[in-house]
């Protein structure tokens, strides 16, 4: 093996420097693999650029009968980088290599979305078919990836109609078990294997991975597929001008049954595109199901709806007292049992909806319902409605107040820093609004200690002078804490000590 692939196969950018210099030729092959070739597929970015700047063709092909190019192989890999030196090298988006496959294609196939966007953007024809004869968004609707379907819409794809009716066909499918049939009827005659099937949450959804096994335990052949399916009907359907029912949306979101997938997002923005009171009267009769995720979906799309919040404000307020009395007489409600890890039957939805919902309403009538959810088990919760209590409490207002200070002692550090950062912005300056946040000065989470110490120095609490002293010393000189506490120094009224601050440096430690 010569120097440079063994600098190559190593990983070795150095030892490629040192090749190249010595007189390694940069279009030199090894089993018929070009050194280009086997840096972009070994996704080393340095390399490529190294082996361009020597004066590697970036389109000459490699492998046996020169079938491969070193664009198809860092887009099959998922190489962005690669990909994107490559194309800045000059080589074309849409050359083809053996067997009639681009780089774009490669990458919607195996759901590489940064790869696709690169490609696109660079020029690729976003309706070139593959060698299966499919358009790239048919393509990406049976390989069930939402966000190429996106990166494809977004840059004019075509063949809607077609991708929809793809997209629908796999709705609700047994990915598994078609992934694993697929595999079986491609092995040989009589063979027994064993599935293994692995479930990744990704790229707003599921990606289903079947691995086929012989009786022995060897690996034999596998296949994935995403299960964004649903989403992509959705996103198809807007595309195309179709009004999706209303009924059939909701089917889709709780079939997938959380409020992060996209499944459910794409289904809450197609809802409250509407805005009109049939939606309105819909989402506010999902908001009194029986089924706690259904009631979530009423929650997010009646929040969202375009210039409903006086209708939806009393709704989601209401559903808010439900959900805390039952945490109280189920004794899991109260910020110190919550603190305390209590445990409790009770899911985090619709809670967690209805915390991000109220504290979109932006309006102080939301701080009733949000106090009742500040006690519910689960952390999350508990950290949006924190979240949602920022800047809407009004003054004077002792139970809010109150419970954002039992909040700001949370054993969740992410509920205490927002918690503090609502202290912070609290309009009261009481001393139980100093003294909760003089007690987060030491917290152990950097951005925490510095919301405290900000919030006192709205105050003009001198306490606030050496916590921010001691952030901009001796936290990340990259980190948000710095920024916060850099931030806080146009409340330090005294300019030396001001000026002392500004002037503080890192000590990088």
């Amino acid at each position: 093996m010569s120097t440079l692939f063994e600098a190559l196969w190593n990983g070795d950018d150095d030892g490629v420097v040192r090749a190249l210099r010595a007189g390694a030729d940069p279009e030199a092959r090894e089993d018929a693999e070009t050194a280009l070739y086997r840096a972009a597929v070994g996704n080393q970015p340095v390399a490529v650029r190294l082996l361009l700047a020597a004066g590697a063709d970036p389109a000459r092909r490699g492998g046996e009968d020169d079938a491969d190019l070193p664009l198809c192989g860092a887009a099959c890999g998922g190489h962005a980088e690669v990909v994107r030196a490559l194309l800045a090298a000059g080589v074309d988006p849409d050359q083809e290599e053996g067997y009639g496959f681009t780089a774009l294609a490669w990458a919607i196939r195996l759901g590489h979305t940064e790869v696709v966007r690169e490609l696109l953007e660079a020029g690729a024809a976003p309706d070139r078919p593959g060698p299966d004869g499919l358009a790239p968004l048919v393509a990406a609707a049976r390989r069930g990836s939402t966000s190429c379907v996106r990166a494809l819409l977004e840059h004019g794809a075509g063949s809607r109609a077609e991708a929809l009716d793809e997209a629908r066909r796999w709705i609700g499918a047994d990915m598994a078990a078609v992934l694993r049939r697929g595999l079986v009827e491609g092995g040989g005659a009589g063979d027994t294997y064993e599935a293994v099937v692995r479930r990744v949450p990704e790229d707003g959804g599921v990606t289903v991975i079947v691995e086929l096994l012989r009786e022995d335990g060897a690996p034999t052949r596998g296949d994935e597929r995403q299960t964004g399916h649903a989403a992509i009907a959705t996103l198809l359907e807007g595309a195309l001008g179709l009004r999706t029912p209303h009924e059939e949306l909701a089917g889709r979101a709780l079939r997938c049954g959380d409020p992060a997938q996209d499944a459910w997002t794409t289904a809450v923005a197609a809802l409250t595109a509407r805005p009109d009171d049939t939606v309105a009267t819909t989402a506010t009769t999902w908001c009194a199901a029986p089924d706690a995720l259904r009631r979530a979906l009423g929650v997010q799309v009646l929040a969202a709806l375009p210039g409903h919040t006086a209708r939806a404000l009393p709704v989601l307020r209401g559903l808010a007292r439900e959900v805390g009395a039952e945490l109280r007489e189920a004794g899991a409600g109260g910020v110190a049992g919550a603190a305390a890890g209590a445990g409790s039957p009770f899911p985090r939805e619709p809670a967690l909806s209805l915390a991000v919902a109220l504290g979109q309403c932006a309006d102080a009538g939301a701080v009733p319902g949000l106090l009742g959810l500040a006690g519910h088990p689960d952390g999350e919760v508990r950290r949006q409605t924190a979240a949602a209590l920022t800047g809407l409490v009004p003054t004077g207002h002792a139970e809010a107040v109150g419970v954002l200070v039992g909040l700001s002692r949370d054993h969740e550090p992410r509920v205490r820093d927002w918690a503090t950062l609502a202290l912070a912005e609290l309009p009261d300056d009481t001393p139980a609004v100093r003294e909760a946040l003089a007690a987060r000065l030491a917290d152990p989470d950097p951005e925490t200690a510095a919301e405290a110490a900000r919030g006192l120095a709205i105050r003009q609490d001198p306490r606030a002078i050496e916590a921010l002293a001691r952030v901009l010393a001796d936290g990340d000189p990259d980190g948000p804490a710095r920024e916060t506490a850099l931030a806080a120094l146009e409340h330090v009224a005294d300019p030396r000590t001001r000026t002392r601050l500004e002037w503080t440096p890192p000590r990088g430690r």
